[in-house]
């Protein structure tokens, strides 16, 4: 903690290695908390990208007051997200899917399975409420602790692990009745 406040530090003053330890550190957390919530990878990518130039320009204003950079990281993610969604809603779009190059039968065998259980944990998903969505995405996507996840969300840790346990409960017993047709 105390590393990463110098680079912050650092980093306020204009050291761009310093911005470049912290873009490596936090780089991973951020494009797989973005990615499972847009799910689409290349979309992901570049809104990764931007919300690290968000966070270049605007680290000066950056102030800990307790609030860990990786909480300040996720906020602006979370805002790049929102502003990508109400574009989206503006504009239809159609998956290109098709247009993957196609591997060996094994392969692609593994890769259906694979997508069609992602598909049913992302459909699962939907069935949460928007706090327990976030709270999901932040915990198991982008790897924050609990207290992390709460000061990201402004809701104390006990509220997050209500909401993380309720989640998984929820999740859970919609997985389970998709298995098993509609039966536990």
């Amino acid at each position: 903690m105390q590393e990463e406040l110098n680079l912050v530090q650092r980093a306020r003053q204009g050291d761009q290695e310093a911005f470049a330890q912290l873009y490596e550190a936090h780089f991973d957390k951020i494009f797989r908390y973005v990615v499972l919530k847009i799910r689409n990878q290349a979309e992901a990518e570049d809104m990764t990208q931007q919300v690290f130039v968000k966070a270049y320009e605007s680290i000066g204003s950056y102030q800990s007051q307790g609030v860990p950079f990786t909480a300040w990281l996720f906020r602006i993610a979370h805002n790049q997200m929102v502003d990508y969604v109400r574009k989206q809603s503006r504009k239809p779009t159609v998956p290109l899917d098709e247009s993957l190059p196609i591997a060996d039968e094994t392969d692609l065998e593994h890769d259906v399975e694979t997508k069609i259980e992602m598909e049913k944990v992302v459909l699962a998903t939907k069935q949460l409420t928007k706090a327990q969505r976030e709270v999901i995405s932040l915990r198991f996507a982008g790897g924050l602790s609990i207290t992390e996840a709460a000061k990201t969300m402004r809701k104390s840790e006990g509220a997050i692990k209500a909401l993380q346990h309720s989640a998984i409960l929820s999740l859970r017993k919609t997985l389970l009745v998709g298995e098993n047709g509609g039966k536990y």
